[in-house]
């Protein structure tokens, strides 16, 4: 009787751990600060569901890089796309796996925080410390119901690699050619004006503080912190004010093969938002690395595979727009692609 019961419980554990319930991982993460709050709320879900814990530090975008290319932590997470000599240096091939799109807003601190209104030649022009004080006739003739003092602007940028400020500087360039032949684009900047803050919370905590301060965060910070965030005039020359709307509208777009080269940045969406992007986890495709065990690599991509699905619903309730479903299907053939020893590690049933 004893040894039958031993028998029935050997079964049950050979049975639960082919349901992946025998075996519990840990995932160290790294990166982007834009996605933070949303990967906060679908990594403690997993870790409720399946008992796979992730600790992510949010650390910015050029943080998660560097440290993905150590091969310090199992995944990075950036708000932008490595650059080719990035991806050259790294040891080996580093893919990107697309998760949600978001917006990265203008924010101020103005007595009253009125609802402001940008066309794009002011905000680079604020950026580049042509328009030093908020009383400019530029910035009124946008906002004439607005009485402004007689206050200098403060800009507030990043002082971290960021793929906040990667995105922000791409839409720069689009819009100006004297931020693109000035300043350029990157996750980390030599800034012409201003005084910089670490991570999204850092600068919104620091245009909060200082009265005339002008900065830019992800959506979710100015929506935790009750800040006021501008409209701005998009191409097509709408006043666009950030939304889950407006940012899932800039992010329907024809799908190129190589999703990495699809930019949200300055759309062609007549109601998008036009400071959108999407944001990436980044993993090495080939797992067989640094003694990496098999089982632990599979189970880092069942959970990417379940957030780019079951994990969308969480992006919405935190102003993230879900992945439209053709980009869904160029993550999946990502994910797909990822090997050990070779051999892809997704069932290709999937």
């Amino acid at each position: 009787m004893k040894a039958s019961r031993l028998l029935v419980a050997a079964a049950l554990i050979v049975s639960l751990g082919g349901a992946g319930f025998a075996q519990s991982f840990e995932f160290v993460g790294a990166g982007a600060t834009f996605p933070a709050p949303l990967y906060t709320k679908i990594f403690d879900q997993y870790a409720k569901e399946f008992g796979v814990k992730v600790n992510y530090q949010a650390i910015g975008s050029g943080g998660g890089q560097a440290q993905l290319k150590g091969k310090t932590v199992d995944f990075g997470a950036s708000d932008v796309i490595m650059t080719a000599k990035d991806l050259a240096d790294a040891p080996a091939e580093i893919v990107h796996v697309p998760m949600v799109a978001g917006a990265v807003v203008l924010v101020s601190n103005l007595p009253g925080n009125p609802q402001l209104r940008f066309t794009p030649d002011v905000v680079a022009d604020i950026f580049l410390g042509t328009i030093k004080n908020w009383n400019d006739p530029r910035i009124s003739a946008s906002n004439p119901d607005v009485k402004f003092p007689n206050l200098n602007i403060t800009v507030v940028h990043r002082s971290d690699g960021s793929g906040t400020t990667g995105v922000f500087s791409d839409y720069l360039c689009k819009i100006s050619d004297d931020w693109k032949s000035k300043v350029g684009t990157g996750t980390s900047l030599s800034w012409p004006v201003g005084i910089g803050a670490k991570g999204n919370p850092g600068v919104a905590g620091l245009v909060k503080q200082l009265p005339g301060a002008f900065g830019y965060v992800e959506l979710i910070y100015a929506l935790q912190n009750n800040m006021a965030y501008a409209l701005i005039k998009n191409k097509s020359g709408n006043w666009i004010k950030a939304s889950l709307e407006t940012t899932t509208t800039a992010a329907n777009m024809p799908v190129p093969d190589d999703v990495t080269k699809l930019s949200l940045t300055n759309t062609d969406a007549p109601q998008g938002y036009p400071i959108s992007t999407f944001t990436w986890l980044l993993l090495y495709k080939e797992q067989n690395y640094d003694n990496h065990q098999k089982a632990k690599s599979e189970a880092l991509l069942k959970m990417v595979w379940w957030m780019i699905h079951d994990g969308q619903k969480y992006a919405e309730p935190l102003s993230y727009a879900v992945l439209p479903g053709p980009i869904v299907k160029k993550a999946e053939a990502i994910l797909k692609s990822i090997t050990f020893n070779g051999k892809p590690l997704l069932d290709s049933g999937m």
